[in-house]
């Protein structure tokens, strides 16, 4: 069955299960006071992370609004060179106890494929939900509905070569830090633990002391002959 949106840019797929994708548990607590015990400010981006947030929007935002004042022949080129920099795009999508399902798309693919992969895992019962992909900070929703985003490849939105979108149902009982994500049981079975990275220890040169290089590289004393010191003392 094809996939079909709904106004509001939901995407209704085929309930065969999807394959080629990793899935992820959501991180431990260590001791600490669980998510939903966290205060509202917590999750208030500071300000750095905004200046940063923002930045990226403009970048993203001057690109889409530039694109169509751009030659054809110049814009095709662009995505020729994107294409072959970046053939596929890795999409994670984070549910709300933090539960991440990863995917990797082509790159010419849009923002329906992904509609259609996050709703087949779904369980059967959360499938007829509807439920929108976005960004955030700041938030950026990435619905089938607006042509601004369905008429473009992944690529084209900036998604490209990887990107983390959230998820939020239309059923608020569904957005809760501590729902588990509804997904199918034989996909939930297959989560892992998503592992920090490890920390690389960086190495400390320690400056050399003045004087302490090799005998090599120490300028050479010249010696005074004999007799021109003989000669210094006759004159004294």
């Amino acid at each position: 069955m094809s996939d079909t949106s709904s106004p509001s840019g939901v995407v209704t797929a085929s309930t065969a299960a999807p394959s080629d994708f990793k899935v992820y548990k959501p991180p431990e607590s260590s001791g600490g006071p669980s998510l939903g015990e966290l205060p509202e400010s917590y999750f208030t981006p500071t300000p750095a992370d905004l200046k940063v947030a923002q930045a990226t929007l403009t970048a993203r935002t001057q690109a889409l609004v530039n694109a169509p004042l751009q030659l054809r022949a110049t814009r095709e080129a662009l995505e020729k060179t994107k294409r072959d920099r970046w053939p596929n795009t890795t999409i994670r999508i984070r549910f709300s106890d933090r539960t991440q399902l990863e995917k990797i798309f082509p790159s010419t693919d849009k923002i329906r494929s992904v509609y259609a992969f996050v709703r087949s895992s779904l369980r059967d019962d959360v499938k007829p939900i509807k439920f929108i992909l976005y960004q955030s900070p700041p938030k950026r929703d990435l619905k089938v509905s607006d042509p601004g985003v369905r008429d473009l490849t992944l690529a084209e939105l900036q998604l490209a070569p990887s990107s983390v979108l959230l998820l939020r149902f239309e059923d608020e009982t569904l957005n809760s830090s501590d729902v588990p994500a509804p997904l199918l049981s034989t996909i939930a079975a297959q989560a892992t633990e998503l592992h920090n990275p490890p920390i690389l220890e960086s190495t400390v040169m320690t400056p050399k002391p003045e004087g302490a290089g090799s005998p090599s590289t120490r300028p050479e004393q010249k010696k005074i002959p004999k007799w021109f010191k003989s000669g210094l003392s006759k004159q004294k």
